[in-house]
């Protein structure tokens, strides 16, 4: 049973608290406001893509579809064509908003992200080797680059993301070392995927780069079932440690103090964190700056003290889709991979984050 308690009995001035059950918390509107904003705009975003193609649905028709209306030419264009394609986008960009938000945090530092740590580079390093190797080993390799590709940028990404982990342990994991170590691999994983795609065949380096580049074209369930599972998996687990992630905010011998097992609880994130970015990265290849920009949005937007994960996952959810509306109109008759808008759209972010670091650092 929900009731709100007065403020002498939570002892939060100017907040109110609410219960539910045996659980209790403190009922704060703008992050609320600032989730169900998201969702609105995600919602917008997912009808518009969804109609869009060379048969025009309307949005109206889109909705009275996906509730089982439509005729029989609706049906089969949506259910069929369109529907995986954007449902690939939603959940890709789901996760790597939450991974970033995870991973941000427990970093304490907005630059902390998969694609600043070489987890999306690790993945991608993977898949090249097998593109290459399949088009001029034998047949195993041959297999693995028709339909393997997924799986191993997924071993690729948490590969990478163990070592990352690894090679910053010292007694525990300090936040700026992890930070270090990510970007030093992250260089030596992305100068490893040029020097595959110099040396291999030209056919195979090309169908590399588009996998590189990330892109939503020809998507379909075999791609939204994985990432929806893992979610599914994944969200409620990370939710559970929303509580634990609040005391790893503080320093090493504080968390200690709380009681906090503070290397298992921030292995344990790091390695969701990991994961929902090796997911995301294996069904639609490296989709840059979303899990870098939406969690310090989310951030701002909703103005707590470190990036809230649910609405990081829905306004990354809403930047992929949003890019993937504009990938497909902004160009007329050329359809550009939706990774290449994200990155134009998330580059002078990056600038402003660094040029604000470098300020922070100067005052």
């Amino acid at each position: 049973m929900t009731r709100v308690l007065d403020n002498e009995q939570s002892g939060i001035a100017g907040r109110r608290p609410v219960r539910l059950g045996p659980f209790s918390g403190v009922l704060r509107w703008r992050p609320l406001v600032a989730l169900l904003g998201g969702l609105v705009v995600l919602l917008a975003a997912f009808v518009l893509n969804v109609g869009l193609g060379e048969y025009q649905i309307s949005p109206p028709e889109v909705l009275n579809t996906l509730v089982g209306g439509g005729d029989r030419a609706q049906q089969i264009i949506i259910w069929e064509l369109r529907l995986p394609r954007s449902l690939t986008g939603l959940l890709v960009g789901a996760a790597l908003g939450l991974s970033g938000a995870i991973m941000q945090a427990l970093a304490r530092n907005p630059l902390a992200s998969p694609d600043m740590l070489g987890i999306t580079w690790g993945a991608g390093t993977a898949a090249t080797l097998v593109i290459v190797l399949g088009g001029t080993a034998g047949s195993l390799a041959g297999t693995l680059a028709n339909y393997g590709l997924p799986l191993v940028a997924l071993a690729g990404g948490l590969i990478t993301g163990i070592a990352v982990y690894a090679l910053a342990y010292r007694r525990g994991v300090d936040s700026f070392r992890l930070v270090l170590v990510g970007v030093g691999v992250s260089a030596l994983a992305g100068n490893a995927t040029y020097w595959l795609l110099t040396v291999g065949d030209v056919t195979d380096a090309s169908r590399a780069m588009v996998w590189l580049t990330g892109s939503l074209n020809a998507r379909g369930w075999e791609h939204v079932i994985p990432v929806a599972i893992a979610l599914v998996v994944l969200i409620p687990l990370t939710l559970i440690g929303t509580h634990v992630l609040g005391a790893l905010q503080f320093d090493d011998d504080t968390v200690r103090g709380l009681g906090v097992r503070m290397d298992f609880s921030r292995g344990a994130l790091l390695l969701a964190s990991v994961a929902l970015a090796s997911i995301a990265t294996a069904a639609a290849g490296p989709i840059q700056f979303v899990a870098l920009a939406t969690p310090q949005i989310a951030l701002r937007v909703a103005r707590t003290s470190r990036p809230p994960l649910l609405t990081s996952a829905v306004l990354g959810a809403a930047l992929v889709v949003g890019s993937d509306v504009i990938s497909r109109t902004a160009f007329g008759g050329m359809e550009l991979p939706v990774g290449i808008i994200t990155a134009i759209l998330g580059a002078p972010y990056l600038i402003y984050l660094l040029v604000r670091r470098y300020r922070e650092v100067r005052a």
